[in-house]
Order: C-alpha cells, then sequence, then structure tokens
C-alpha cells in the first residue's frame, strides 16, 4: 500500500514547519538601507544554498528517505525618494530550486513552502519554468509608496507588516509570519495593504492596516493602539482577519537586564498566546539568550488527530499563512547567540512539544569575511516517537535530520 501523495509531502513538509516568526527574530539582518538623500538605489543579493536531509524510516509515508535539494535566488531591491514627503521601494525575486526527490516537500520546512501568499490581489509570482525535478519562480515582492506626513506615515502597496512582541512565536501577527526553522528566509512575504500609522501623543500611536486578498474572506481589517511610559509598552488590537473577528493584547517591560514579554489573542473561539524573555549572560562577548512558550487553540490535541487536521482544506489554507504555527497545542522554544569574533558567530534553536516530548535542535554557524557575502552552516537534529504504519508518534518524530549550507552575497 503506498500513501496518498499529499499526506507523505505533507507530513514531511509541513510538520517541522512550527513556530511563527517575525521578520526580526530569527534571521540575518540584511544590510543597512541606502543614505535617505539618495534620489535612488539598488540593492541586491545573491543566496546559493544546499539541503541533504533523511527522513524516518517508513516506507509508507517516505518511500524516500533520503534528498539533496539545491536553491538560488537572486533579489533587487529599488527604492526612490521623489521628495522629502514621498519613496517608493520595490523587490523582484527569482528563485531556483534543483531537487533530487519530492517526498521531502523540497526542504521540510528548512527552505521556504511555495505555497501562495497570503493577502494579495493578484500574486505577481508565476513560473518561469520547470520540470519534475527543477522549478524556477519570479515574484513581485514589494512595491509600495511611503508619504510621511507630520503626525503620521502612510504606505499604500505591497508591502511587509509584522505584529506583536514575539520573537520565535507570535499570537498576534496577522501578515504572513514564517517560522523559525526556515534556515533560508530573511524577508518577511509581501502584502497589498494600505496602512496608516497615526501620532496621536507623545507616547501614544494608532496603527491602522487593511490588507486585501481576492474577497472580503480572505482578507484582513485591523487596528492597533500602543502606548509607552519608562521601559514598558502596550498594544492593544482588534479587527477582522479572514472570517475571524479578534481581539488582543500584548506588552513588554525591562526588569534589569531582563526583558520579558507576553502577546494573548483571540479568534471567534479560538485562543493563541506568547510569554517569554530574553537576558544576555556574561560570558565572553555575551550570550543573548531568548525563551518563549508558545499555546493555540488550532492545534491538534494529540500527535493522532494531526493528520485528520491537513486533510482538512480550511486548516491547510490556515496554516499555510500563518493562522497557526504549530500543528500542536503547546510549543516551547529557546534561542542563543554568540559572537566569537566580528567574523564568525554561533546560534543554536530549540523547539519542543511538552505534550509529547519531541522537538528539533538547530545549531548554526555563520563566517563573515566582509561586508558583501557571509556563510551559514545549520544542522537539524530532530528527536521523538517516529512515524509508524501512516500515523504520527510525536510532532517533531516525522521531521528530517538535515545539513543546510548557504552562501550569501550582498551589494
Amino acid at each position: 500500500m503506498r500513501p496518498r501523495p499529499w499526506r507523505a509531502a505533507a507530513i514531511a513538509a509541513i510538520v517541522v514547519m512550527v513556530g511563527s516568526g517575525r521578520a526580526s527574530g530569527q534571521t540575518v539582518p540584511a544590510p543597512a538601507p541606502a543614505d535617505d538623500t539618495s534620489a535612488f538605489a539598488l540593492r541586491s543579493s545573491l543566496k546559493s544554498s544546499v539541503l541533504l536531509s533523511q527522513l524516518p524510516d517508513d516506507p509508507f509515508l517516505f518511500p524516500d528517505r533520503g534528498s539533496a535539494t539545491g536553491f538560488w535566488r537572486f533579489r533587487l531591491e529599488p527604492s526612490g525618494r521623489v521628495n522629502d514627503i514621498v519613496t517608493v521601494e520595490g523587490a523582484f525575486e527569482q528563485r531556483f530550486l534543483v531537487f533530487s526527490t519530492t517526498s521531502t516537500g523540497v526542504g521540510a520546512g528548512v527552505l521556504p513552502a511555495e505555497a501562495a501568499a497570503p493577502y494579495r490581489l493578484r500574486q505577481l509570482d508565476w513560473s518561469v519554468a520547470s520540470s519534475a525535478n527543477a522549478d524556477w519562480r519570479a515574484e513581485i515582492d514589494r512595491a509600495a509608496v511611503h508619504v510621511r506626513l507630520p503626525r503620521a506615515n502612510v504606505t499604500i502597496g505591497r508591502q511587509a507588516i509584522g505584529w506583536g512582541r514575539g520573537v520565535l512565536f507570535g499570537a498576534v501577527d496577522l501578515f504572513a509570519p514564517f517560522t523559525p526553522l526556515e534556515a533560508d528566509r530573511e524577508w518577511r512575504r509581501g502584502v497589498d495593504a494600505v496602512r496608516a500609522d497615526v501620532k496621536l501623543a507623545d507616547r501614544v500611536s494608532l496603527d491602522a492596516v487593511g490588507a486585501f486578498g481576492d474577497s472580503l474572506d480572505r482578507s484582513v481589517a485591523a487596528a492597533r493602539l500602543r502606548g509607552y511610559a519608562g521601559t514598558a509598552d502596550v498594544e492593544v488590537m482588534a479587527g477582522k482577519r479572514a472570517s475571524d473577528a479578534f481581539a488582543g493584547a500584548t506588552s513588554s517591560i525591562a526588569i534589569g537586564d531582563v526583558e520579558v514579554h507576553g502577546e494573548a489573542a483571540r479568534f471567534g473561539d479560538v485562543m493563541k498566546a506568547v510569554a517569554g524573555g530574553s537576558y544576555r549572560f556574561p560570558l565572553g562577548h555575551g550570550l543573548l539568550t531568548f525563551v518563549e512558550y508558545h499555546y493555540s487553540g488550532y492545534g491538534a490535541t494529540s500527535p493522532a488527530a494531526i493528520l485528520a487536521l491537513l486533510q482538512d482544506p480550511a486548516f491547510r489554507e490556515r496554516y499555510l499563512r500563518g493562522d497557526t504555527q504549530i500543528l500542536g497545542r503547546h510549543a516551547v522554544a529557546a534561542l542563543t547567540s554568540y559572537e566569537v569574533s566580528p567574523e564568525i558567530s554561533l546560534a543554536g534553536q530549540w523547539l519542543h512539544d511538552p505534550a509529547d516530548g519531541s522537538g528539533v535542535v538547530a545549531p548554526s554557524l555563520t563566517i563573515t569575511p566582509g561586508d558583501r557575502w557571509s556563510v551559514l552552516v545549520s544542522g537539524y537534529a530532530p528527536y521523538g516517537r517516529a512515524p509508524s504504519a501512516l500515523q504520527l508518534g510525536s510532532e517533531f518524530g516525522a521531521s528530517p535530520r538535515a545539513l543546510f549550507l548557504q552562501l550569501r552575497m550582498y551589494r
């Protein structure tokens, strides 16, 4: 008996894609933007990646255990200043993928999933050429006009938007969040939106967003009120995301050298929450550590219920657009980073499901010989009860062991 094609791909590609990601939380920062005094600037980046992975020994789910994937991403980011008030930005990206087998779902979460981006009137993401083991795509990922007024900033067009205080997870991040296991993600995907950030007082502002899909049930209308006092900040927000009415709140505070943050939101009758903190341990140059807990009411109550959820098209749509970042109900995570020298940095990431005892450990090394290029090496070591006879034993037990290498070049 051979498994249904969607089932093997979904388990391998989706099960390890857990945790929400803020655009600034778990990626290497992109180069600084061009000087604002320039009338026109053009940044570019080229990333060449290799992923080697091995799935668990279950011939029913994974007839091809081992795979190799090559991935190239070329991105152009033009920007221009019309005058002191109006600026424009764009981003055009080409992606070329070569893979030895499709059984791993093209990277199993280490590489971004090739799914349609949410909240776009038109995707503007098209296939240039493809074959059984290769795919070449092009995408317009940014196309926006920014207007800076005395007490407001207005942005119209395809843009990146991130809400919340979470670093590895997010309860209130509505706009195309991504997962911390995606080693090849530096930029949040753009959404088609109108956004106005209005300053109401010195420490109070209102941020209103309308992000549009091809129907009202695939759009977002939301607003958040933000306030600051000393080292503490509070946000309250409400609106409608797709078919769900929602309300939420976030807060963070610095207590000495410790930062603590939290998020909570309700979508219809479903709750999501994040609680975490950060601290730089005084070891050498400083060991920066983030720890977070995430609860998602969308998740399965047990590993055995995950496959039933994945058969539901509505749930798969929710998952791919980021409504839920984990397939279970609970997750804890830690992220540490240490700068050995200006050229060498180390990082480690740990994701764990406390309900079934499974998880993934992901150490990484980044070498940056100069301002224009760097090398990233990451490993992925899952643990937990393995799948058997088309049944998942744990949330992370079906994840592959993987090695990821990437050369990044900027200009």
